[in-house]
C-alpha cells in the first residue's frame, strides 16, 4: 500500500463524516452527538471556524467575520471544479501532493455542507421576514458557489437546483402569511406591535400596497409612539447647556428668587412695625449658553441591528425635540444615508431605511465627520456590532482621529430592551484602550451617557 492510499482513505472518511452529518441535520434538526463531535474535530483541524457547523449562523455572518472565505465559496460547486487541484497549492509555504489534495477535498466538503445545510434546512411553522431575508442571502451564496449571480438560478427556475431553490423560497413566503393578515383590517387590528413584528414590516414594506400598506404603517407608527413615550420619560429631566451668568437675569416675577431676597434683606427687619422692608429684589439667572450641543448618531442598519435602528431612531428624535440640541442621524450598511431632515419623525426615518446588507463604516464616517464643527461641544454615538469586512483599521483610524479632536465618542454595541449583542472583540479591545469602552445592553445606558453630556 502506498502513502497516497492511506492519505486518500483518511480524507474520504472525513468527507463522509461531514456529509453524513449534513444529511442527518437536513432531515432531522436534532443533533447526533457522535457526528457533531467528529465534525467539530475535522473543522478545527482544517483551521476553519466552528460557525460553519451552526445552521443558525448565516453565511453572511461567517464571511463578514472571516473575509478570506468569500473567495473560497465563489465557484466552489461550479461545473468542472476540481477541489484537489484548487487546493493543491494551498497557503504560501504549505505542502502539496496527495496529502494536500486530500485536505482540500475535506475542506471543500465542510464549506459545501455549510451552504447546503443553511439553504435546505428550512424547518416548519411560521416564518418571519428576517428569516426569509437570511435564507435569501444564504441561497445567494449557494448560487455564487455554483458559478451564478445571486438570484440568477431562482429566476430561471427551469429545472434542477434553480427550481428547487425557487420552490423553497415560495414555501417560506407562503409560511409568512403576514401580507394576508395585513390585507384584512379586522385581523390587522388584532396584531400587537412588537420589535419582531416591526422588523418584519420594515423588511417587507416594499411588497405591500393598498390596505395592507396602510395597516402596516399604522402598526409601525403605533409602535414608534409607544416606545417614544417610554423613552421620553427617561429623557424629560435632561437639562441642556450651562447657565450663562454673563447675561443679566430677566426681571420678571417667575424669575424672582424669593428665598435669597428675604435673606439678603433681613437687616431691614423692623421689630417695631414687625415688617420686613425690601429695598432690593434678587432674580434667578435662567439664560443658557446659545451654542447648541451637537449630537451625531450613526446607526448600522444591517439586518442584525434592527432593534438598535428602531430604538436609536426614536431616541434621536426625542433629543432633537429638546431646546438647543442639534441632532444629526446617519444610517449605513455598504452605503451611508443622511436622515437628518427627518430626524424629528422616527416613523418617516424608518420608512426610508432598508434593513440588511453588510458594513462599511468608513463610508459612514466620511459622511459624519464634516458635521463636526465644534469638537468640544459634540458627541458622536456609533451603534454597530463593528464587524467590518476588511476595513476595520481604516474605521478605527477615523474614530480615533475624531476622539483625539475632542469629540466625545460613544461606541454602542447594542441598544435593545434586553440581551447582549455580539461585538467584534478586536474593536472592543481597541475602544477600551482608547478609553471609550463599548456600551452594550439596555437603552437606558445610552440615555444616561447622553444626559451626562448635555447637562
Amino acid at each position: 500500500m502506498t502513502d497516497r492510499e492511506p492519505a486518500a482513505g483518511a480524507a474520504e472518511n472525513r468527507r463522509q463524516v461531514l456529509y453524513w452529518r449534513l444529511l442527518s441535520r437536513v432531515f432531522d434538526a436534532e443533533e447526533q452527538p457522535p457526528l457533531e463531535a467528529a465534525s467539530m474535530a475535522i473543522v478545527e483541524d482544517l483551521g476553519l471556524p466552528a460557525a460553519l457547523l451552526d445552521p443558525s449562523v448565516s453565511v453572511d455572518t461567517v464571511v463578514q467575520r472571516f473575509p478570506d472565505l468569500a473567495a473560497e465559496l465563489a465557484g466552489l460547486m461550479a461545473p468542472g471544479d476540481d477541489p484537489a487541484a484548487a487546493g493543491s497549492a494551498g497557503p504560501a509555504g504549505a505542502e502539496s501532493g496527495p496529502a494536500r489534495a486530500g485536505e482540500a477535498e475535506v475542506r471543500r466538503a465542510a464549506l459545501v455542507s455549510k451552504l447546503l445545510l443553511n439553504v435546505f434546512q428550512t424547518g416548519s411553522g411560521s416564518v418571519s421576514a428576517s428569516q426569509l431575508a437570511r435564507w435569501q442571502a444564504d441561497a445567494g451564496w449557494l448560487e455564487r458557489a455554483c458559478g451564478a449571480e445571486p438570484g440568477q438560478l431562482r429566476a430561471r427556475a427551469g429545472g434542477g437546483l434553480g427550481a428547487t431553490l425557487a420552490g423553497l423560497e415560495g414555501d417560506l413566503v407562503r409560511r409568512m402569511r403576514l401580507r394576508e393578515v395585513l390585507a384584512d383590517p379586522t385581523l390587522a387590528k388584532q396584531l400587537t406591535p412588537s420589535m419582531s413584528l416591526i422588523e418584519q414590516l420594515l423588511r417587507d414594506k416594499a411588497n405591500l400596497s393598498g390596505v395592507a400598506l396602510a395597516n402596516a404603517t399604522a402598526l409601525i407608527r403605533r409602535f414608534v409612539d409607544e416606545v417614544a413615550e417610554v423613552l421620553r420619560t427617561q429623557v424629560e429631566q435632561t437639562s441642556v447647556g450651562t447657565i450663562d451668568r454673563s447675561v443679566p437675569p430677566k426681571r420678571v416675577f417667575r424669575n424672582l428668587d424669593l428665598n435669597r431676597t428675604i435673606w439678603q434683606n433681613l437687616t431691614n427687619w423692623s421689630p417695631t412695625d414687625e415688617r420686613l422692608y425690601v429695598d432690593r429684589l434678587y432674580y434667578r439667572h435662567t439664560a443658557r449658553r446659545t451654542t447648541p450641543a451637537r449630537l451625531i448618531v450613526v446607526v448600522d442598519q444591517s439586518g442584525s441591528m434592527v432593534d438598535s435602528m428602531v430604538n436609536c431612531t426614536i431616541l434621536a428624535s426625542i433629543f432633537a425635540g429638546l431646546p438647543k440640541v442639534d441632532v444629526h442621524l446617519i444610517a449605513y450598511d455598504t452605503r451611508a444615508l443622511d436622515l437628518t431632515p427627518w430626524v424629528h419623525d422616527p416613523f418617516e426615518v424608518l420608512l426610508r431605511t432598508k434593513l440588511g446588507g453588510g458594513n462599511d463604516g468608513p463610508v459612514a464616517m466620511a459622511l459624519a465627520r464634516p458635521k463636526i464643527t465644534d469638537p468640544r461641544n459634540t458627541v458622536m454615538v456609533w451603534i454597530s456590532d463593528f464587524y467590518e469586512f476588511d476595513r476595520s483599521q481604516p474605521l478605527f483610524d477615523g474614530i480615533e482621529a475624531v476622539h483625539r479632536s475632542g469629540v466625545r465618542f460613544i461606541p454602542v454595541g447594542s441598544v435593545n430592551s434586553g440581551g447582549q449583542q455580539s461585538v467584534n472583540p478586536w474593536f472592543r479591545q481597541k475602544f477600551k484602550d482608547l478609553g471609550t469602552p463599548v456600551i452594550s445592553g439596555h437603552i437606558r445606558k445610552l440615555v444616561f451617557e447622553l444626559k451626562s453630556f448635555l447637562s
